[in-house]
């Protein structure tokens, strides 16, 4: 297994020291620890029920580990709420896109602006107009500036994921949770939707950390990879060095595969 990259030890934005998880005699996660550093694009990756996902809630706080450590530019997150986890910088995007249909897409960013701002108990057109400028502004971010006023409900799959993602961005997270961001999109708008990622985390120093089934995916796009394994970290590396890794191949890629390579 190769060291954390100098970036991460040095800055890192993220950092997480033996985390565990059990649910009865299922251990879920067990002790795992790694770093992601500002502008860092840090996939993890693992076979179904390797634990990503309750690593991922573990994370944001919807899960309590058993023991750990997860802390946010120095600051300790464990035993906060989702909502207080957010408002210190940890965005998150899901499987599956959550937007209000019926809402344009200018509305559906300026509710996460008006959230930030503890307004949505005021929740009306004024209220809501007040903070266009702004949402205006992370749709030109994602490429969707020009369809700030179409209501979400009329949007295709890949351009709601882009909605999505200025949503994520609304809080100005230091941390990006992407939950499968390419989950049911075209090949062609899995390789954008990243780039963007990837370009965005980079210019503006987030720090993101991605779960992604499609390989190519992973390896065109993330700094760096870790992978999960029956709760256990079982390799961390640069592209090369996972797709080499004997124990990766044997439980999770498979011999003679050969899949994308980061630009």
């Amino acid at each position: 297994m190769s060291a954390v990259s100098p970036e991460a030890a040095v800055l890192p934005s993220l950092e997480v020291s033996g985390l565990s998880k059990a649910f009865g005699g299922v251990q879920a996660v067990k002790d795992v620890s790694f770093a992601v550093a500002e502008g860092e694009l840090l996939a993890l990756i693992g076979p179904n029920g390797a634990g990503k996902s309750t690593c991922f809630n573990m994370l944001n706080g919807q899960i309590r580990p058993d023991r750990g450590s997860v802390k946010l530019s120095g600051e300790e997150l464990v035993g906060r709420s989702p909502a207080q986890i957010w408002r210190r910088g940890v965005g998150r995007t899901f499987q599956i896109t959550a937007t209000f249909p019926s809402m344009t897409v200018a509305e559906n960013v300026a509710m996460v602006l008006m959230s930030q701002k503890r307004e949505l108990f005021s929740f009306t057109k004024r209220a809501v107009n007040r903070h266009r400028d702004k949402a205006i502004a992370l749709l030109d971010m994602v490429g969707m500036a020009q369809q700030a006023d179409r209501p979400c409900g009329f949007l295709a799959y890949g351009d709601l994921k882009r909605v999505e993602l200025a949503v994520a961005l609304g809080n100005e997270p230091r941390v990006l949770l992407m939950d499968e961001p390419t989950a049911g999109m075209a090949p062609r708008e899995r390789v954008a939707l990243m780039g963007l990622a990837a370009r965005l985390a980079h210019e503006l120093g987030v720090a993101v950390l991605f779960t992604e089934h499609d390989m190519d995916i992973v390896f065109s796009h993330a700094d760096r990879i870790i992978v999960l394994s029956r709760g256990e970290l079982i390799a961390e590396g640069n592209a090369d060095e996972i797709r080499s890794n004997p124990l990766v191949l044997k439980t999770y890629l498979g011999e003679g595969q050969v899949y994308g390579r980061k630009e």
